[in-house]
């Protein structure tokens, strides 16, 4: 299911220009009515009829209410043979094109798979601009409007940005005055771009976005080099700890190696990581109070990804538990046992006797 809860989609290819439209559905059964908006639209804006279409023999196209269209807009319906996609090849070959450009656009992007939709839509909206036909020598776009596109305006997909809270919130004089975001696509009814607010979850479109293009691979290595900082700082302090004698060099050393490489002589055993070593010599260090837990809780996640299914609360902590922790959850089913041999009896004194 995509972000605006659609399951599959529509591609429509126009023969001469080869300009696609993406129409998302909630299921097939709404490719007539999707169709049907089009098809006027089109006409519409056009000044011309449709002449002809060609499908495959799905239930979504050879119905009752296609043929009844068809025959009252005097459009001629084509089918490809069975099991012969080739016949239908521009659409399929568009299809699977645009399939192959929204994985790896999400690949790249790391973003959860209900993005599909807006990846779909952001390629389709690429190559209506950016291919160029071999013999008219002449992009899709402009085939089919008469213009030359613009392209000054496209942006990385799935990179950071910062969309300003115009007016949509009462803001105080100190308050932030944008948020952090994900760029997502284009708006289909609007020169404005789609954003994903990750603090309010929803989809915004606006103009006044500030994008941060930086290459994933940059940012990466960035943020590993941090990380070996980090550890070297923590290391440096941990061995002013009188008690460091956990690890004996001399009978077992220690090395920190990468992910892709592999020891020649020796090998690592289970129970042994730089985090368990720090975490032991942090809890004989007198200088543990540089990570307080109680104050700070631990996250699964980290601060820059999305969350699948549920997003953390922002007030969590150990302190508004209410309870043993240790007690896990209870069921229904455990108070319905603890009801069902417990004998309850009333305080309260009666005020009339009988």
């Amino acid at each position: 299911m995509s972000l605006g809860g659609n399951y599959c989609a529509l591609v429509i290819v126009d023969d001469f220009s080869r300009y696609t439209w993406t129409l998302f559905l909630e299921s097939n059964n709404d490719a007539f009515s999707a169709f049907k908006k089009l098809a006027r639209r089109l006409q519409n804006t056009k000044g011309s009829s449709i002449g002809s279409i060609r499908s495959d023999h799905g239930g979504e196209f050879q119905n009752d209410k296609f043929n009844k269209f068809c025959e009252k807009m005097g459009i001629l319906h084509n089918f490809s043979a069975p099991r012969t996609p080739q016949q239908n090849g521009v659409v399929e070959r568009k299809n699977k094109s645009l399939k192959e450009l929204a994985r790896t656009m999400i690949s790249e992007s790391s973003l959860p798979k209900y993005f599909w939709a807006d990846a779909v839509s952001t390629s389709c909206y690429v190559m209506n601009r950016v291919l160029i036909r071999p013999i008219l020598k002449k992009t899709p776009y402009e085939l089919f409007n008469g213009r030359k596109p613009h392209i000054s305006h496209l942006k990385v997909f799935g990179c950071s940005c910062f969309g300003l809270n115009n007016w949509k919130e009462n803001l105080g004089k100190f308050d932030e005055k944008a948020d952090n975001g994900i760029f997502i696509g284009y708006s289909s009814n609007s020169h404005a771009y789609r954003v994903y607010n990750k603090r309010l979850m929803v989809v915004e479109e606006s103009v006044h976005v500030v994008f941060n293009e930086v290459d994933h691979k940059e940012m990466k290595s960035s943020k590993n080099c941090v990380e070996e900082d980090e550890q070297n700082i923590i290391l440096q302090k941990l061995e002013s700890c009188p008690e460091k004698q956990l690890i004996d060099s001399s009978k077992q050393p220690v090395e920190i190696l990468q992910q892709d490489e592999l020891p020649k002589e020796w090998r690592i055993p289970r129970d042994l990581s730089v985090e368990n070593i720090i975490l032991q010599k942090l809890e004989s260090c007198p200088e543990k109070q540089l990570i307080d837990s109680s104050k700070q809780p631990v996250e699964i996640l980290q601060q820059d990804e999305l969350s699948k299914e549920w997003r953390i609360p922002r007030d969590l902590s150990v302190e508004n538990i209410i309870g043993q922790i240790k007690k896990g959850v209870s069921t229904c089913n455990t108070v319905l046992n603890y009801c069902m041999h417990t004998t309850f009896v009333s305080q309260v004194e009666p005020m009339s006797i009988e």
